[in-house]
Formats: structure tokens, C-alpha cells, sequence
């Protein structure tokens, strides 16, 4: 794997005028696309008795978004390019908008799910979007600082659904969730007519056919097998685990192959030619399996609470705050010190208390007091702090602007893949380690449930292990702050 020098290009030395808060529209918007990825989960019994629905057919409503997002954000990166930022916003915050007027307003399940559908597809664009913009607009020595502001976006949005769900739930009933939301995204809209600029200049290029289907069965498929892996493990998939993943990964090394057969003609849906720059790979694999902690964290750890414990799912809520608070508290800093230092006195630290905290959850039992879970928690997001913002500027600032929008597609994808990941391999080793004791008579269900979340956390302590390993190896990327992409 080589390190090729960034191409260097004539540039502005700051942000163009109004940036700021075409960033910060972009980063609400962004928000609110990433928090409803968890905003389903505990509307579903409510909505279930309300619309006479199965559990089955309810789930979808979250793995449709899950879906529909895995498929559309590889195909981003051409959007980035064949159309100015402004339109694709106010096309993506569009049909966000649209799709959550038909969920407040829908009568019956479909609609409901075509609704969740339609937020997904603008949702989908709008982190791709952010990463791209900031990497147009802000110069390489203050990169730090803004993707500081975004990793913010991307870790307190999935812990802030749930919070927010719970207190609507209890007070208004599901449909509330997607009416209070209606208004912020209008906002949104309007706000980004008003300050997202045409920050950058479009170019006609090649939309492949084959690489968009391959791209859905790939992403897509892989998305769904890790869904149901972990319905797989305790007998309830509706189809064998197995149907979907392989589909997804003969599909993903035939778009790979395709992908590298284009980029010759420079024609490529997703260019695979950003993985050539080394602190890229590394910087992403090790967001991979941060965001796969995170995400299994964020389900393992309220149900421990939850069903050990005895605390009420608004109550576990309340109590996952301060980890989302400490992020945003942290992020002016963490942003500050990679601008002046680089990764390294950043991420490296922040594996090592990554790894402290998994595996001190792991030794969570029926007799641990909730603070002290949420103590190991608070540990946690403070590493993930330490990890995401520098990893994300990192790989980002590692290669080609040209590349710029295809690697923000990448990226966004990691996230996806990452997040499911993590939830089906966390959801696994409980199934496994609570079915380890079921056979035991004398064994209750808080002790089933212990076990199973124990060997759910160590297996996260072995990937906080491996992300410790790939942050040995990450360096600041070799991006002077005169290659910024000069803003229009």
C-alpha cells in the first residue's frame, strides 16, 4: 500500500464568507437524518398495538431506513460531483422533509414504512454531504476543530433518540416523534436556501447502471444478513442468515472489480483508488470498529440496565446523557490539540481507555450499582472522542481533493457498516452467553442476562483491541493547509 502526495491545487487561505453557517445548517440537518436511525426502537410496542401490527412487520421500519440508507449513500459520492451542494441539500432535506410528513400523517402501517423510506433517502446524503463540504471549505490547519463539531453529530445523535422518543412516547404517542421533527426539518429547508452556497462546481460524469445495482445488493445485502444475525441466534430469522450475506459479499467483489475496472476512465461510482492512501485504510478500519463498540454499547448497555438493574427505559435514558454530554464538552478541545499535534497524542490514548472501559464492563454483574456502569460509559465516550474526530480529518485529509467526494461516501458507509455490525455481534455473544446458562434450572433470567451481556462486552474489549492496534499506526496525513479546495 502506498502513500501518494495529495495533488496540490490553488486555494483560499480561510473559509469563504458565510460558511459557518452553512456548516452548522448542515450538521442540524445531518443530526436529525442519524437520529432517526433510533428513534424507532422503543415507539414499536406502542405503534404495533395502535396500527395492529406484527413485530416482524414492525421492525422494518427500522431496518427499511437501515436499508435504504446502506444503498444510497456509495451512490453519494456521484451525486456530489454532477451537482452543486445547494441542490443536493435542499433535494436530500426535501424528501427528509416529505417523508416525515407521511409518517405523522399516515393511517396505516405502508405508509408509515413508505414515509420511513423517503426520510432515509434524503437522510442518507446529508452526512456524505457535511464531510464533503467541510473538506471543500475549511483549511487543512482548522479541520481539527470543525470535524470535532461533527464527530458530535455522529456520536450524541444515536444516544439523544431514544432520550427523545421515550419523553414523546410517554407524554404525546408515536406519531409525536415525527410532528415535533416536521418543523426542525422545514427549518432546515429554509435556512439552506438561504446559506448553503454552490461551494462547489459540478462536472459531467459517467452514472454506471451495474455499479448502482451491484452496489444495492452488496450494501444492502450485508446490511440485512447482519441485521438478522442476531434474530438468527435465538431461532427467529424469517430467512437463513446465510441468503443474504453471501449475496452481499459476491455482490461487493463484483462491484470492487467493476469499481477498479472504470476508475481507469475515471468513470467510477464509488473510486476504490482512495484505499491506495495508507492512513486512509488504517484511519478507517479503525473507525469501523470504533463505531461497531459504540453501536453495541448504545443496545447492550440500556438493556443491562434495564433487565439487571430494574431501572425504566426512561430512566436508562436520562442516565446514557452524560456520555453524549462529555463528547460535547470534549470536541473543542480534541479539536484544537489535532490541529496543533496530529492524531497520534489523540487516538492512541483513546484506545487504551477504549479498551479500559470494554473490558471493565465486561465484569458488570447482578450486584454492580448503575453509576458504576455508567461511570465505565462516560469512560467510553470519552475515548470515542479521542477516536472519531481525528480519525474521520485523518483518512479525509489523506487523499486527493478530486477524491474528496468519494471518500466521504466511504466513510459514511463505514459508519453504516460498522453500526450493524456492531449491534448484530453484540446482540450475538448475548444470545450465545445467556443460552451458555439457560439449561441450568436453578439459573434466573437477571443471571442469563448478566452472562450474556459479560461475553457481549469482552468480545467489545477484543475490538477496542484491535482499534488500540490501528491507531499505532496512524500519522497525520501529509496535507498542507494551502490544498484546501478554494470555497465559491
Amino acid at each position: 500500500m502506498t502513500t501518494p502526495a495529495p495533488a496540490r491545487t490553488e486555494v483560499a487561505a480561510e473559509p469563504a464568507p458565510r460558511t459557518g453557517p452553512a456548516l452548522s445548517v448542515l450538521m442540524v440537518a445531518a443530526f436529525v437524518g442519524i437520529l432517526n436511525e433510533t428513534v424507532m426502537g422503543l415507539a414499536l410496542p406502542q405503534l404495533m398495538a395502535d396500527l395492529n401490527v406484527s413485530a416482524a412487520n414492525g421492525q422494518w421500519l427500522t431496518t427499511g431506513y437501515m436499508l435504504t440508507m446502506a444503498v444510497v449513500i456509495p451512490a453519494s459520492g456521484f451525486l456530489l460531483q454532477r451537482f452543486h451542494a445547494r441542490s443536493v441539500f435542499l433535494a436530500a432535506t426535501g424528501l427528509f422533509t416529505l417523508g416525515t410528513l407521511l409518517a405523522a400523517l399516515a393511517p396505516g402501517f405502508a405508509l408509515l414504512l413508505v414515509g420511513r423510506v423517503v426520510q432515509a433517502l434524503g437522510a442518507a446524503v446529508l452526512m456524505p454531504l457535511l464531510l464533503n463540504t467541510v473538506m471543500h471549505v475549511v483549511p487543512a490547519h482548522q479541520r481539527g476543530r470543525v470535524m470535532a463539531r461533527l464527530a458530535i453529530v455522529l456520536a450524541v445523535a444515536p444516544v439523544v433518540g431514544p432520550v427523545s422518543a421515550g419523553l414523546l412516547l410517554s407524554a404525546l404517542g408515536w406519531r409525536w416523534i415525527f410532528i415535533v421533527m416536521l418543523p426542525i426539518a422545514l427549518i432546515c429547508v429554509a435556512l439552506g436556501t438561504i446559506w448553503v452556497r454552490d461551494l462547489n462546481t459540478p462536472r459531467r460524469v459517467h452514472l454506471d447502471l451495474l455499479s448502482v445495482v451491484l452496489s444495492a445488493l452488496a450494501f444492502g445485502g450485508l446490511i440485512f444478513g447482519l441485521a438478522l444475525i442476531g434474530e438468527s441466534a435465538s431461532g427467529h430469522a424469517p430467512v437463513p442468515v446465510s441468503i443474504p450475506l453471501v449475496i452481499g459479499l459476491l455482490a461487493l467483489a463484483a462491484f470492487a472489480w467493476r469499481q477498479i475496472l472504470l476508475a481507469r476512465t475515471d468513470r467510477a461510482l464509488l473510486d476504490l483508488r482512495i484505499f491506495t492512501y495508507a492512513p486512509f485504510t488504517i484511519s478507517v478500519l479503525a473507525t469501523l470498529a470504533a463505531f461497531s463498540i459504540m453501536f453495541g454499547v448504545l443496545i447492550m448497555l440500556p438493556l443491562y440496565l434495564q433487565q439487571v438493574t430494574g431501572l425504566t427505559p426512561f430512566t436508562t435514558g436520562l442516565l446514557m446523557i452524560p456520555g453524549g454530554a462529555i463528547q460535547v464538552l470534549a470536541a473543542p478541545f480534541i479539536g484544537r490539540l489535532y490541529d496543533r499535534h496530529g492524531p497520534r497524542p489523540l487516538v492512541i490514548p483513546g484506545g487504551v481507555l477504549l479498551s479500559a472501559a470494554l473490558w471493565s464492563m465486561s465484569t458488570l454483574n447482578a450486584d454492580s450499582a448503575p453509576a458504576t456502569a455508567i461511570a465505565m460509559y462516560v469512560l467510553m465516550s470519552l475515548a470515542l472522542s479521542l477516536l472519531i474526530s481525528p480519525l474521520f480529518t485523518t483518512a479525509l485529509s489523506s487523499v486527493r481533493p478530486q477524491l474528496y467526494s468519494h471518500a466521504s461516501a466511504a466513510a459514511s458507509t463505514i459508519q453504516q457498516l460498522g453500526g450493524a455490525a456492531g449491534t448484530a455481534l453484540f446482540i450475538t455473544m448475548l444470545t450465545i452467553g445467556s443460552s451458555a446458562h439457560t439449561a441450568d434450572a436453578t439459573a434466573s433470567t437477571v443471571q442469563n442476562t448478566v452472562e450474556g451481556t459479560q461475553a457481549a462486552f469482552a468480545v467489545g474489549g477484543i475490538a477496542a483491541l484491535v482499534v488500540l492496534a490501528f491507531t499505532l499506526f496512524v500519522r497525520r496525513p501529509n496535507t498542507a493547509p494551502s490544498e484546501t479546495v478554494a470555497a465559491h
